[in-house]
């Protein structure tokens, strides 16, 4: 049914994944902070912790409708861009947004939510 909602990898204050329709949300990603302190290491590592999230509901990356970026620095822009673009198949840009933001640990450069069509 269309209306259902389905939660996974639920906690009491937040889900991973939550599939409504025809939707697929995810919550914000960010690499684990320890394994890469470089701006790149860490949008990368992020962006594998997505593909396998959009995965696992069913979609992909190619399907991204919009995108919620955090960056602890502007500074970072560049370096994240360039990851980004990597990552992004042509033709599939999202609606996206980024911020500079205080993360919610101190060795955390980036974090992303993402909206994506189901597949």
């Amino acid at each position: 049914m269309k209306n259902d909602i389905t939660r996974t990898h639920t906690t009491a204050r937040m889900s991973k994944i939550v599939r409504h329709g025809d939707l697929v949300y995810l919550c914000g990603q960010t690499s684990s902070g320890t394994d890469f302190t470089d701006m790149a290491g860490q949008a990368a590592e992020t962006l594998r912790r997505v593909d396998a999230l959009l995965e696992e509901a069913g979609t992909d990356k190619s399907r991204l409708l919009s995108a919620l970026i955090h960056i602890r620095s502007m500074d970072d822009f560049t370096a994240m861009n360039a990851v980004w673009d990597a990552w992004l198949p042509p033709g599939a840009a999202p609606a996206r947004t980024t911020v500079q933001a205080a993360l919610a640990s101190p060795q955390l450069l980036f974090e992303v939510t993402v909206v994506a069509a189901a597949g």
